[in-house]
């Protein structure tokens, strides 16, 4: 079975005998020509491109079917009463989008606010935070993605500061973020897998992730840097699409439309091997075999 990394339960399926639609009125499939109330595999499309029948996993008393495009994956559950090998899809199955994951902070973050450090996903949109310079600014939109450790994959591991890694005592407490969440480091933005040391900042092992976790992601105004854990951190910029979250339907509510955010002007380091040396020797980040791959591969 691939790594599918699910994000999210978009909509039940509104079966009018021609095609589904999700909350937001979207069509998510569209059925083969013959209208016989049942989605076949070999007939799904999105949005008239092509989705492969990529295989089932059982997850939480369902089964679940996967459907792999050029760009993304549909994951869909089947109705309770379809057994062995589950072929059609009827109204009141449910779907989950299998979308570009986003860069947050795990649940249990500490964000810096004006009244002291609050958990991230206990704020709330209108309220403020304290960005790394001082300045206090107000809080957009929180994003929300839930995440099922049994379709993540490896790139959806998350990274663990140890309290301490980065120096001066930060983090001042463990921070988990994901891993291209960027981490502000000499002005840098940095992501937070090109940091990994092994050893203090490191991947959370698969055996200590929850069946389920849920990241947040806070939108300011700006592309600014807060502190976490009281470490220096990136909020949301929309180089990963704002629908990728569980609660896109909110931002529309609230916003009627996407905004574009301008990157912050600092560099932004996402591969380990362009960490600068200064850095890497303060965070004891030595060479892997990763890292050699890429280098003979440049």
């Amino acid at each position: 079975m691939a790594d599918f990394l699910v994000t999210s339960l978009v909509s039940y399926l509104n079966f009018d005998g021609a095609q589904n639609t999700s909350s937001d009125g979207s069509i998510l499939l569209t059925t083969s020509a013959t209208d016989d109330g049942t989605y076949d595999v070999g007939d799904e499309r999105s949005s008239g491109s092509g989705y492969d029948f990529a295989g089932t996993f059982d997850y939480g008393g369902h089964t679940f079917l996967v459907f792999q495009g050029v760009a993304n994956a549909f994951v869909h559950s089947v109705s309770a009463d379809v057994a062995d090998y589950p072929s059609t899809y009827k109204a009141g199955d449910f779907v989950l989008d299998v979308s570009p994951f986003p860069l947050c902070f795990a649940e249990g973050t500490m964000i810096a606010t004006p009244d002291g450090d609050r958990a991230v996903q206990d704020l709330q949109i209108g309220e403020k935070v304290r960005a790394a310079d001082g300045r206090i600014v107000n809080i957009k939109w929180i994003g929300r993605q839930m995440v099922l450790k049994l379709l993540a994959g490896p790139r959806m591991q998350p990274v663990r500061f140890r309290a301490g890694a980065l120096g001066d005592g930060l983090p001042h407490t463990d921070l988990t973020v994901t891993a291209d969440h960027g981490m502000i480091i000499d002005d840098l933005v940095i992501n937070a897998s090109a940091l990994v040391n092994h050893d203090t900042i490191d991947f959370v092992p698969e055996n200590e992730l929850q069946d389920q976790v849920t990241y947040y992601h806070i939108e300011t105004e700006d592309h600014d840097v807060i502190l976490a854990n009281g470490a220096a951190a990136e909020t949301f910029v929309d180089a990963v699409t704002r629908a990728s979250f569980d609660n896109y339907a909110e931002y529309l509510d609230l916003y009627g439309a996407e905004r574009i955010i301008p990157e912050m002007d600092r560099p932004r380091i996402s591969s380990r091997r362009l960490v600068p040396q200064a850095v890497r020797d303060r965070l004891g980040i030595g060479a892997d075999r990763r890292e050699f791959a890429d280098l003979s591969m440049a």
